[in-house]
């Protein structure tokens, strides 16, 4: 369903209540990852560790020690992989403009984490169900996106001004994700969410 705001044209799925920006307004791929270099996220960021701890504190919280995991979408600072592997939890990153070699996509882990990437699928359905594929039975997946606001509050969010943010989910789009593929809810917050894999 077409819908048009001040901010620019985007469309709503009434099935799985996802809004996407239109395609035609979609950056290439070679100035997605221009604008991606423009980030200044060091590993050895205090603050950028702050916010990656939104997941990665209540995630660790729920895993089994020594627990192996792989951060989805692990960006040019893999800081959040880097995290877990310092508190005993081994993590592998892949992404696919910063670290593309798909070996790691060939395993499953106890757990994936997926920090600020949802909101840059341009096939969110195909990459979650990749993501689905790396989990073990019984793993747990971390999610980190900020959740979209009721339609009247959307042209002020500052959200979907990122050029780069294509899908806006809402805590009914994740649920129907998550029953989409069998997830079962953790944890559902306004900006981090953590499920588990049936088995």
């Amino acid at each position: 369903m077409a819908w048009r705001e001040t901010t620019g044209a985007y469309r709503h799925c009434p099935r799985c209540d996802l809004v996407s920006r239109d395609p035609s307004t979609w950056l290439d791929a070679a100035a997605e990852r221009a604008y991606y270099g423009t980030h200044d996220n060091r590993i050895g960021d205090p603050g950028y560790r702050r916010f990656l701890a939104q997941l990665a504190e209540p995630l660790m919280a729920r895993l089994a020690p020594g627990a192996r995991g792989l951060d989805y979408g692990c960006g040019a600072a893999p800081a959040l992989a880097a995290m877990l592997g310092e508190a005993g939890f081994p993590t592998l990153g892949y992404d696919p403009f910063f670290a593309s070699d798909e070996a790691p996509l060939a395993a499953r882990y106890d757990f994936v984490t997926c920090s600020e990437v949802l909101e840059h699928m341009h096939a969110p359905l195909r990459d979650l169900a990749r993501i689905d594929a790396l989990l073990a039975p019984s793993g747990l997946l971390g999610l980190m996106t900020e959740l979209r606001p009721p339609r009247a509050d959307f042209p002020r969010w500052h959200y979907h001004r990122d050029p780069t943010h294509v899908g806006f989910h809402s805590e009914a789009s994740l649920r129907w994700v998550a029953g989409h593929f069998g997830w079962q809810p953790l944890a559902v917050g306004r900006r981090v969410s953590l499920w588990r894999k049936r088995r």
